[in-house]
């Protein structure tokens, strides 16, 4: 299974729009938004190419697959603007793999986590900080920001395939890569 992972849109028709050409590419089984769609949020800088409305344009007519879960700085009123269902959480079956995908703004950054047990991933964004380690055997994913990351880390997106999840720059390059069975 392929799944393209991205969080921490803020309002950027740039990053949906380099989304859409991603899955175009790479023909994902699911595209996975780990929340903060349209808002840019109060402590974050104004995206350089804030658009709300071109964003819920570019996922108006979308073809691959969307488990979405809502962000921090994803309102009631801007939730009813996107054309896919958002959660609070999803469970996701890949590979022998079960990937608990939340925001991050809940949750502890080691185990123990409520629901979540050694073997699981734990895929989050929130931080705009990539990362792929393993904690107590819990597995910790987070593909970074696609537009405002921070960290000293460039704009980047993940891709879960054969057991290894990897992220990377949105230029391509390979910025971490995580195996759980390397853990």
């Amino acid at each position: 299974m392929r799944l393209l992972v991205a969080s921490d849109l803020h309002g950027s028709p740039e990053a949906a729009a380099f989304l859409r050409r991603r899955c175009e590419e790479l023909l994902p089984d699911m595209l996975v938004l780990l929340g903060d769609y349209l808002y840019h949020g109060p402590r974050n800088p104004l995206p350089s190419s804030y658009g709300p409305p071109s964003v819920v344009s570019v996922f108006a007519d979308f073809d691959t697959p969307i488990v979405a879960v809502r962000g921090n700085c994803d309102a009631e009123v801007d939730l009813m603007l996107l054309p896919f269902a958002v959660e609070d959480s999803a469970v996701i079956a890949a590979d022998g793999l079960r990937i608990v995908a939340q925001h991050g703004h809940h949750l502890p950054s080691c185990p123990p986590i409520p629901g979540v047990r050694p073997g699981d991933v734990v895929l989050s964004g929130h931080t705009h900080i990539p990362r792929g380690e393993t904690v107590d055997g819990v597995h910790f994913w987070n593909p970074g920001s696609t537009t405002l990351p921070k960290g000293g880390f460039p704009a980047s997106y993940g891709v879960f395939e054969a057991g290894a999840f990897r992220v990377f720059g949105l230029d391509g390059r390979l910025l971490l890569e995580h195996r759980p069975s390397a853990a």
